[in-house]
C-alpha cells in the first residue's frame, strides 16, 4: 500500500477528545494532598478544576532534560531538587512539526508550547497514599511524531473519580525520538540508536514503579493504554525486555506493530534513513560527526523536509531483539492480559482514500500495490463505479492498518497463558457530518476517558447524547475494572468473554453493546494473505 502517505496522515492522530466529568459523591471535607514526596523531592499539586476531590500534579520530570550531550541518548535520571517543586503547570510538549492544515480542521494536537526539554508526566489521583488503587498510564498517539500528554482530551479527572490513579506521559518524537544513525550506534555500548522515544516510555514506567505509591497508586497493578501510535507503543512495551515487570496489563486502541506502519523495522533500514536525514540537515558535503549533529538547533531539525523523517522503531538488538511479530510468535512477549480493538471507520480522517479518485485509478492502484493478490483484493473490495472505489479504498485502509492488526494481536496472545479481550467500536458520534466520518480514528477516546466537550477543536466536539453517555460509562467501567483485576467484567456490565480464535468473537461497542462473531472476517483474512506474502519477501 502507499504507506508513506498513510504514515504522514497518521502523525495527526492525536485525539480531539471530549470531556464531561463523571464521579462519585464528594466527601464532606476535601483532604489536602497538595504536597507529595517522590524520590527526587517534594511536589506541590492542586485540585482539579473539574472535581476538587481529585488532585492533579503536572509537569513532573521523570528523566533528565534530553538536551546538548543527552540529545539522541538514552534517558538519564532526574537530579534531585531542593524545596517544593510547583506541579500545577503542564510542561511543554516534545518538539514536533505543526499539525498539517488539511487535517488540523478536525484533530487538535493541543500543543501550545514545545521544547526539547520535555520528559515530564502528569498525575490525577483521588486516592490517599495508603489506598493503593490501580494505575492507568496513558501513552498518547500521533504517529510517534506529534502529540502531547497534557492535551485536555486526556484529562484524568473522571477516571480518577472511578478509583484509579491516572498518569499521562511525554516521550521524544520524530527525529529527536527515533533517529538511528551509524555514528550514534557506534557510541552506544549496545551498538544501538533510535528508539529514544521508546526508552523514554520505559523510563516513565520505571518512575511510576518507584513513586506512584505516594499518590495512592499500587505499583503492582499498573496498566498501560494508548491509541494509534500510543497503541503501537503499548504493543512495543510488551516486547522490549527493558520494560518487563514494569506493568501488569495492556490496552491497545487502534494500532499494532505486526505488519503495517507500527512495526519495528530493520536497523539497517532506519540507520540508512537517518544518514539521509543528517545529510539533508547538515548538507550533503558535510563530514558529519556526532558533535555536529548535536549542535544543530531543534528548530533546524524540525525544519527538515518531512520525507526525510522516519518516526519508526527499529530492531536494534537491545530495545527490540527481534520484530514485534516474531517476538509474539515465539511467546516471548510480556505474559499479561490485554484489551485490544479498533474502530469501524478508522481511515475516514487519515487519507485512506488516496488512489481512488475514480474507478480506473482505483483498479490501477490496486494492481500496483497488491501485485499477484490484486484480483483477490478486488474480490474482497469490489467496485463497479467511482463511489464504490472510494469506499473500497477507505475500507481496505481501515482493515489493513487497524482491524487486522488488532485481531492479530488478540490471536498472538495464544502463545502465552494470559487472556485477550477483543472489541470493535462502531458507535458513530452524532454530528451533522456523521455520515461522512462514521466511527472515525480516535472516536472512542472521549468515551474511554469519560470526557465529553473539552476539546479546543470545534470539529472534534460532537453532539453527544444519552446513548453516548451510557456507552462512555460502560467503556470507562471496563477499563477501570481491567486495571484493577486484569478482567474487564463487573457487576451490571454486559459479559465480555475472553477472545477465542476459533469462535472469532468480539464485543461490539455500538448503539448497543453485544457480542459479535466473524466481524469483517473475509476482509481481515485477505490481509492475512497479504502480510504473510510481505513477510516471505523480507525473509
Amino acid at each position: 500500500m502507499r504507506w508513506h502517505t498513510i504514515i504522514l496522515v497518521l502523525m495527526v492522530a492525536v485525539a480531539g477528545g471530549l470531556m464531561a466529568c463523571g464521579g462519585t459523591d464528594a466527601p464532606e471535607a476535601r483532604v489536602d494532598r497538595s504536597l507529595v514526596t517522590v524520590s527526587e523531592g517534594q511536589l506541590s499539586g492542586a485540585p482539579s478544576t473539574l472535581n476538587d476531590d481529585v488532585w492533579v500534579y503536572r509537569g513532573i520530570p521523570f528523566a533528565a532534560p534530553p538536551v546538548d550531550d543527552l540529545r539522541w541518548h538514552p534517558p538519564e535520571p532526574v537530579a534531585p531538587w531542593e524545596g517544593v517543586r510547583d506541579a500545577t503547570i503542564s510542561a511543554p510538549a516534545c518538539m514536533q512539526a505543526r499539525i498539517p492544515a488539511e487535517v488540523g480542521a478536525f484533530y487538535d494536537a493541543g500543543v501550545d508550547q514545545m521544547d526539547e526539554d520535555c520528559l515530564y508526566l502528569n498525575v490525577w489521583s483521588a486516592a490517599a497514599p495508603e489506598d493503593r488503587v490501580p494505575v492507568l498510564v496513558w501513552i498518547h498517539g500521533g504517529g510517534l511524531a506529534i502529540g502531547n500528554s497534557a492535551d485536555v482530551a486526556y484529562d484524568g479527572t473522571a477516571l480518577a473519580t472511578r478509583g484509579v490513579v491516572l498518569v499521562t506521559i511525554n516521550y521524544r518524537l520524530a527525529a529527536l525520538g527515533y533517529l538511528a544513525h551509524p555514528l550514534l550506534s557506534a557510541e552506544s555500548p549496545h551498538d544501538a540508536s533510535g528508539n529514544y522515544g521508546t526508552l523514554d516510555q520505559v523510563a516513565a514506567l520505571e518512575w511510576v514503579q518507584q513513586n506512584i505509591a505516594a499518590f495512592g497508586g499500587d505499583p503492582s497493578r499498573v496498566t498501560i493504554f494508548g491509541e494509534s501510535a500510543g497503541s503501537w507503543s503499548v504493543n512495543h512495551m510488551m516486547t522490549t525486555p527493558l520494560a518487563r515487570g514494569l506493568f501488569h496489563g495492556a490496552i491497545g486502541e487502534s494500532g499494532g506493530g505486526f505488519g503495517s506502519v507500527g512495526q519495528a523495522y530493520p536497523k539497517a533500514e532506519i540507520e540508512a534513513a537517518g544518514e539521509r536525514f543528517v545529510a539533508g540537515v547538515l548538507g550533503p558535503d558535510a563530514d558529519a560527526t556526532v558533535e555536529q549533529m548535536r549542535a544543530v538547533s531543534a528548530a533546524d531539525i524540525l525544519a527538515a523536509p518531512p520525507e526525510l523523517v522516519r518516526s519508526s522503531a527499529n530492531v536494534d538488538g537491545w530495545v527490540f531483539p527481534d520484530t514485534i511479530s516474531n517476538i509474539f510468535a515465539a511467546g516471548e512477549q510480556a505474559d499479561i492480559p490485554v484489551i485490544v480493538g479498533s474502530n469501524a471507520d478508522e481511515s475516514t480522517m487519515l487519507g485512506g482514500a488516496q488512489g481512488a479518485s475514480d474507478l480506473d485509478e482505483y483498479r490501477a492502484t490496486v494492481q500496483t500495490e497488491y501485485g499477484d493478490l490484486a484480483d483477490a483484493f478486488l474480490r474482497t473490495y469490489p467496485a463497479e463505479n467511482d463511489a464504490a472505489a472510494l469506499q473500497g479504498r477507505l475500507a481496505s485502509a481501515t482493515d489493513a492498518m487497524f482491524g487486522w492488526e488488532m485481531r492479530t494481536w488478540a490471536r498472538m496472545m495464544d502463545t502465552v497463558a494470559s487472556p485477550a479481550y477483543l472489541y470493535f467500536f462502531s458507535r458513530v458520534p452524532p454530528a451533522p457530518d456523521a455520515d461522512q466520518y462514521g466511527s472515525y480514528h480516535t472516536a472512542e477516546i472521549p468515551y474511554v476517558f469519560d470526557n465529553f466537550g473539552v476539546s479546543t477543536s470545534p470539529h472534534a466536539n460532537r453532539d453527544y447524547n444519552d446513548t453516548d453517555r451510557a456507552l462512555s460509562n460502560i467503556l470507562a467501567s471496563y477499563w477501570v475494572n481491567f486495571a484493577a483485576t486484569g478482567d474487564p467484567n463487573g457487576e451490571g456490565l454486559p459479559d465480555w468473554p475472553v477472545f477465542d480464535r476459533e469462535a472469532d468473537t468480539l464485543l461490539e461497542f455500538g448503539d448497543t453493546v453485544e457480542m459479535r462473531q466473524g466481524v469483517r472476517k473475509d476482509r481481515l483474512d485477505f490481509f492475512d494473505q497479504f502480510y504473510a506474502a510481505q513477510q516471505e519477501q523480507t525473509n
